[in-house]
């Protein structure tokens, strides 16, 4: 069948009039089925490309327009028209957020809904229906190259910012939640076989997958390594039992593209709905596959009906108003990305240096010259060159901003930092340096061999050159901020001591250099907090080898694992500081005795005790006592940002539900809420000292 292209962005036939409702969408998808032959069927379930030569144009150039499957001429049907993401739309020039660990750092639910409007408006005006870069895969160890692409080590976090980001997205465009499950390796992530318990798979590595299907995503992405013994997209206990069966997801699945199929009929039978992003193993093999009675056509018409119903769920929705070419990129957008950078930053130190203040926030009026030190400083650094990267029109580098936001208030000098005598020097020279160093899309990213960058990270500690640099420069001057650049943790443990000021600024996206300079001269306060622990050492985390062929996953990394063993990280999960300071007092939690389908509420009194308004992020852990079965110390299962002027306190609720404290019961094969008592944890981060605590117990 020759396919042309109908109009980008229209739907078709399968617009109505008026909104229809979940008997009205099936009644029209069923109508369409029964009008489709094998042949169109089976084009539903496929990528509209031909292997030769889209593939060979994919590896010049990663979707700079919309990706089609399943169009259909003769019935109208428009195909998915695929944009990836997740710092924007990949497709052209979008405006380019900061990468979504950042995100994850800034613990800004209504911020990341916002983000994903704007990136589905500019999804929609750029002719695409669909974007595929809600990537929730948990952080299990900071070297994972794709770190960047996710929100962090914690299922609970994850899964909210997760159905954020899916909330706006889907105001316009179907959302694809990825990659389905336990993707957390780059390198061996074609071949990896992840082992892992049921029960640990169902607490640690499902849960924000879930979260996000409740939260109605339309499709969800397979990954490429195995669980268990089977790839994810020939998975049927991932995909037709839990994902299908047990979780009710009404969507359809898809699979990573070129490798997430390796079997057609292995992959049919467990549930995969569309092979992307070519015509492959579907195209070649399910029709002959149904008529040899290998696959019934009950298996295609099921994946074909999840296809439609989705499509026409979709033609329902939208802002047409606000799909314009003007929009992309637009000043709205670009100040979002901006804001978006400054709420991500994590101050990690901020330590006194004269008269008992802390170095940050600089005063330009009352500095007389300041250094910008460091090859990264004028470099456009917005993160991993593979299937993520976005081509904004621009980028705002860290000297970009300074220089922007000092005019001509003080003198500045800058030092790329390849020579460190000169570095130095010019160190020397300064009231104040700010030194940036960090990682690149070189060091981590998509693993794309032929390219020979990206990929899993050797080791967590910074360049030696890096590391030499700080030295050189501190010791020429003690008045020295590190700015940090990268996707993930980073081990500072051989030079943090000797700067009194450290900055993770992560990969900051387009804006990321104007939004530098406001956290440092104190245009903004920052309120970012980490989405991951920092390890004093590698020691302190799980096992990690990014050849392996086999790995096993236990229940235990990050946060959890530390308080496991005991260990104190250099910087704990949902840790950061302010320009100003925060209390927490009287924590309140109702009822002391709950039953197993009630609802628990924590109250707790937060107060901003400096002179600077600022966010802080209330986080609610909860531990079990006496548990039949091991679990963690403590698990966080709630939090909130709030903004307090200097002195205003507010009363922060978090409500619990009781099902939140179950385990998953691998004999029984269901979720457990044990009638014990439960210890609550509240404060700024895992292992604050201002955490409070109170218990409740569970009814029999």
């Amino acid at each position: 069948m020759i396919k042309t292209k109908l109009v980008p962005g229209e739907w078709g036939v399968l617009k109505a009039d008026k909104v229809l409702d979940a008997a009205e969408i099936e009644s029209k998808a069923r109508e369409l089925l029964e009008q489709m032959s094998l042949e169109e069927k089976i084009q539903q379930m496929s990528g509209d490309i031909p292997f030769f030569p889209g593939a060979i144009d994919m590896m010049r150039s990663y979707n700079p327009e919309p990706i089609p499957a399943g169009e259909n001429l003769r019935l109208g049907i428009p195909g998915i028209r695929f944009s990836d993401g997740p710092r924007g739309a990949v497709i052209y020039h979008s405006t380019c957020f900061p990468v979504s660990m950042a995100r994850g750092a800034s613990w800004d639910v209504a911020l990341e809904e916002r983000i994903g409007d704007a990136i589905g408006v500019e999804v929609r005006s750029q002719g695409a229906n669909f974007f595929g870069g809600v990537c929730i895969n948990l952080l299990r160890h900071p070297a994972w190259g794709r770190a960047q692409e996710t929100y962090g080590e914690d299922p609970y976090h994850l899964g909210e910012m997760g159905a954020a980001l899916v909330r706006g997205v889907q105001r316009h465009v179907m959302a694809c939640i990825k990659h389905y499950a336990c993707n957390s390796m780059e390198n061996a992530r074609f071949y990896v076989d992840v082992k892992v318990s049921q029960r640990t798979l169902r607490e640690v590595y499902l849960p924000h997958f879930k979260r996000c299907v409740d939260e109605g995503a339309a499709s969800v992405m397979s990954a490429y390594n195995q669980v268990n013994g089977e790839y994810c997209g020939h998975n049927t206990h991932l995909l037709r039992n839990i994902l299908k069966g047990e979780w009710g997801f009404e969507g359809f699945i898809i699979s990573d593209f070129v490798y997430g199929v390796r079997d057609a009929r292995a992959a049919a039978l467990a549930g995969l709905d569309i092979e992307m992003p070519f015509q492959q193993h579907y195209h070649k093999n399910l029709q002959r596959l149904v008529e040899r009675g290998e696959v019934s056509e009950e298996v295609i018409d099921e994946a074909v009906l999840r296809i439609l119903r989705t499509k026409i769920r979709f033609a329902q929705v939208g802002e047409p108003e606000r799909y314009r070419a003007e929009v992309v990129v637009s000043d709205e957008h670009r100040n979002l990305a901006r804001e978006a950078a400054v709420k991500s930053m994590v101050l990690l130190k901020n330590d006194p240096v004269k008269r008992g203040k802390p170095l940050l926030p600089l005063a330009p009026d009352q500095i007389e010259c300041l250094a910008v030190i460091g090859r990264l400083a004028d470099f456009a650094n917005i993160g991993d060159h593979g299937s993520s990267m976005v081509r904004p029109p621009y980028v705002v580098t860290p000297l970009d901003g300074i220089e922007e936001a000092l005019g001509d208030q003080c003198d500045l000098l800058y030092d790329n930092g390849q020579n460190l005598k000169r570095a130095a020097e010019t160190a020397q020279d300064a009231d104040v340096v700010i030194l940036v160093v960090g990682y690149t899309h070189r060091d981590e990213g998509e693993y794309i061999s032929y390219k020979r960058d990206g990929g899993d990270r050797d080791t967590l500690v910074l360049h030696r050159r890096d590391k030499d640099l700080i030295r050189a420069v501190v010791q020429a001057n003690p008045n020295t901020i590190v700015v940090l650049v990268g996707g993930s943790a980073i081990v500072t443990e051989a030079w943090r001591k000797q700067v009194p000021a450290i900055l993770m600024a992560w990969y900051p996206g387009m804006e990321g250099g104007n939004a530098l300079a406001d956290v440092l001269f104190g245009k903004a306060n920052p309120s970012g907090r980490l989405p991951c622990v920092f390890p004093k050492s590698e020691r302190q985390l799980p096992f990690f080898d990014k050849k392996a062929k086999t790995i096993e996953y236990g229940d235990l990394h990050g946060y959890r694992l530390m308080d496991a063993r005991g260990d104190e990280p250099a910087f704990a999960f949902g840790y950061g500081l302010s320009y100003t300071t925060f209390s927490f007092a009287n924590l309140r939690l109702t009822p002391e005795r709950v039953e197993k389908d009630g609802m628990i509420q924590a109250q707790i009194e937060v107060a901003n005790t400096g002179s600077m308004a600022g966010e802080e992020v209330v986080q609610l852990y909860v531990g079990c006592e006496n548990s039949s079965v091991s679990r963690p110390v403590k698990i966080l299962k709630g939090f909130k940002k709030v903004l307090l002027e200097p002195g205003e306190t507010r009363q922060v609720t978090i409500d619990l539900p009781a099902q939140d404290l179950a385990y998953y019961d691998e004999a029984r094969g269901e979720w457990v809420v044990e009638p014990v008592r439960y210890k609550i944890s509240v404060g700024s981060s895992s292992c604050s000292d201002d955490l409070l605590h109170g218990h409740i117990e569970v009814s029999p």
